[in-house]
């Protein structure tokens, strides 16, 4: 068992789909995915719980890197995959669904996206 909230651990974007399948094959559950900006990359964390353990998968990627889908792994995956695209901006390579940045009624396109100066 891990400590109190759980493993991160930070991985390459090429071990994303093979780890996640690998969770998938051991029953854990997708609990989250999280987006946030931090000093021009992306920091993507992809959360699964066993029971009342957690492990964290973190990508941590430049603005322009693509990003493989989980959703063909985790249905669910679609809505936070969406999301992560229109509201920040993330290259995620073929959701399925994919809603075509039309996930959310905005008028600001990538609204959390981190904007260049200059």
């Amino acid at each position: 068992m891990t400590a109190p909230g759980g493993l991160i651990e930070e991985i390459p974007v090429q071990d994303l789909l093979p780890r996640v399948i690998e969770k998938k094959i051991a029953n854990w559950r997708l609990c989250q995915i999280c987006a946030v900006t931090l000093q021009g990359l992306y920091e993507l964390s992809y959360s699964f719980a066993d029971g009342y353990e957690f492990h964290t998968l973190r990508l941590v990627i430049g603005s322009d890197e693509e990003v493989p889908s989980i959703s063909q792994v985790y249905d669910c995956a679609f809505l936070y995959e969406n999301e992560m695209r229109e509201l920040f901006g993330v290259h995620i390579q073929h959701i399925a669904p994919d809603m075509q940045d039309k996930l959310y009624r905005i008028d600001t396109k990538t609204p959390f996206a981190e904007k260049r100066r200059g």
